[in-house]
């Protein structure tokens, strides 16, 4: 299929289909990319991607998901299928086709979801997932190795009782590996992942902290027939790999996985010179 040369439009909104605002960013010409963020997140996330792809001649999109950064701060649908059903609205918008979509933790829930019911057609060339939540997160009879419940109750009660602390605790100790002996500290970085926190809705983020843990995308997973990069920082601390990409590269198609000695979950801002470079090789392949 030959690559989309359509111009980008800068950033916008669309209106979904029960009246949710998303707000995205189009950059670049090319062909496109999709990045999908983590929670509680925004596409800001992204900016150290956004850049370096825009710069190799790439059209970079990256959208708010709903309830999060500038999109509306929503008090339902806070759940995968409606998180995929936004990504299709806006890629039917945009018409975009060819694309490869990147998602980062719960993100790539979100973009296994997106690509196993909606990327036929040709709308999805290839997927990356980072850090990613998939398989699923939680302890289950059929998942032993998952995180118990009472892991992500403690998220729950955390941001119920002091949002705003919580959201600084996460990213200055274990997101970025910041709690690590030796490790060298960004206070800007932990201020940005506060910031793009508490941008969003304390309603969304509660209800997505279920969304990430709880969903099974082994059937997604198993749906998907494009070629998938899965990366994975083997100290990562929020979705231990040993239960994620490791389990998932069992489950996929067309999959290639790529393990990071002692890079945390948030890598593709720590190490965004060597996560860069990989997905630009992947992209090339």
């Amino acid at each position: 299929m030959i690559a989309q040369t359509k111009s980008g439009s800068g950033s916008g909104t669309i209106t979904t289909k029960d009246g949710t605002q998303i707000y995205y960013k189009d950059w670049g010409t090319g062909q496109p990319i999709v990045f999908h963020h983590g929670w509680p997140l925004s596409s800001d996330d992204w900016d150290a991607q956004m850049l370096f792809f825009l710069s190799k001649g790439y059209r970079v999109i990256a959208h708010d998901r709903r309830g999060h950064g500038r999109s509306t701060q929503t008090d339902i649908g806070n759940e995968m299928d409606t998180y995929a059903a936004d990504v299709a609205e806006l890629v039917a918008h945009l018409d975009l086709k060819d694309a490869i979509h990147v998602g980062h933790s719960t993100g790539g829930g979100e973009v296994a979801r997106y690509v196993a019911k909606y990327g036929s057609g040709g709308r999805v060339a290839k997927a990356v997932l980072i850090g990613a939540v998939p398989p699923i997160m939680v302890k289950t009879p059929a998942n032993p190795g998952g995180l118990p419940i009472e892991v992500f109750d403690g998220f729950r009660s955390a941001q119920a009782a002091n949002r705003a602390q919580f959201f600084r605790d996460v990213p200055a100790g274990p997101f970025y590996g910041f709690n690590r002996p030796g490790a060298e500290v960004s206070q800007g970085v932990i201020d940005n992942w506060w910031r793009q926190g508490m941008m969003g809705g304390t309603k969304a983020h509660y209800d997505c902290i279920k969304a990430f843990s709880e969903t099974d995308f082994t059937e997604d997973l198993k749906k998907i027939d494009v070629p998938v990069l899965v990366m994975h920082g083997d100290d990562d601390q929020i979705v231990p790999i040993a239960d994620s990409a490791l389990l998932t590269i069992k489950l996929l198609r067309k999959g290639e996985l790529k393990v990071y000695k002692g890079y945390p979950h948030g890598m593709a801002t720590t190490h965004a010179d060597v996560i860069n470079a990989d997905l630009l090789a992947f992209f090339k392949s």
